[in-house]
């Protein structure tokens, strides 16, 4: 499978810490020593998920080799949906008119952009698509509580989207080498740990101390199985994409694999935690620093429990 393009969408507004102590008590210095938080975004009265989702596709469009119209397979992923009938993977397919396309949502939390990708791997594998586009989309604010001091600081909104073929298209296309999940919802607290009742508390994480041990467990782990898979070291990785859940789960992966700071792509000092959107926002945001032949390794960790890792290769300029 080939990345064709990819590109990410961020809502203008940015919410500081400062503005938790008037709201929960919590201090700027609280937030940002436990979670490297500074500010996140924060979506528009006018944006929700689908909106956001619609502007990443934009945003990554114009550099396909082919007609967007083409397109045969588009999935959604996220847990923060404006709607859950119509869902965004809909409204993208008739804000773009792409009439032929299957159309799925998923959610696995914020590992469902690398599950999306395995679905997309397996309808190529079955001979049902061979131009796909994956959105990713999360407007948690639209249900986060920011008086809950234990994760209503976390949450940003944001969209990002890729665009893969079956083949390759374009001298400018990355590979994507392979792609690996696990569902965990055997383990810990998964299913109390966090959780998203719409009608009934919103979006809480009332274990988050379960989340963090963890996912700094999985995340490495995740990345161990694909790179073993393939014959790579994680060492030898140009860069690795975590999940942009806590600063601290970052550095713990960064001390355990015993990589340099600068192979890691990290926003959430600025963003927050934008849910299953958030390694492929910090792809696009860095995509000037990558050279072509950098190898890139991603692993996520989703509440629920789930975990995924991805590698891929910048074959061409783009």
């Amino acid at each position: 499978m080939y990345i064709n393009s990819f590109g990410h969408y961020l809502p203008k507004d940015r919410v500081p810490n400062e503005y938790f102590y008037h709201v929960n008590g919590l201090s700027d210095g609280w937030i940002y020593e436990r979670t490297g938080i500074k500010t996140r975004t924060r979506a528009s009265l006018n944006e929700n998920t689908n909106t956001m989702a619609v502007e990443a596709v934009s945003n990554a469009a114009d550099f396909i080799p082919y007609d967007i119209k083409d397109i045969d397979l588009i999935i959604g992923a996220t847990y923060s949906p404006f709607d859950t009938v119509a869902t965004l993977a809909h409204y993208v397919q008739r804000k773009f008119s792409i009439e032929r396309a299957r159309v799925v949502s998923v959610s696995s939390a914020c590992s469902s952009f690398i599950n999306a990708v395995e679905i997309v791997e397996g309808y190529f594998a079955a001979g049902k698509a061979k131009k796909a586009v994956i959105v990713a989309s999360e407007h948690n604010s639209a249900y986060s509580n920011e008086k809950d001091t234990n994760s209503g600081h976390l949450w940003g909104d944001g969209a990002a989207c890729v665009f893969i073929s079956k083949d390759r298209l374009s001298e400018n296309d990355w590979k994507i080498i392979d792609v690996y999940s696990q569902g965990l919802g055997h383990i810990g607290h998964s299913i109390e740990a966090v959780f998203l009742h719409p009608a009934n508390g919103g979006l809480l994480m009332p274990d988050g101390k379960d989340v963090f041990i963890y996912a700094c467990n999985y995340m490495i782990k995740a990345l161990d199985i694909i790179c073993e898979k393939n014959n790579i070291s994680a060492k030898d990785l140009d860069y690795i994409i975590p999940h942009q859940a806590n600063i601290r789960i970052i550095n713990n992966i960064k001390k355990n694999l015993g990589i340099d700071e600068s192979k890691l792509f990290n926003n959430i000092e600025e963003l927050g935690n934008t849910g299953c959107a958030s390694t492929v926002i910090a792809l696009s945001q860095n995509r000037q620093k990558v050279k072509p032949g950098n190898i890139i390794g991603f692993t996520v960790f989703g509440g629920g429990y789930s975990c995924g890792s991805m590698i891929i290769q910048k074959l061409g300029l783009f």
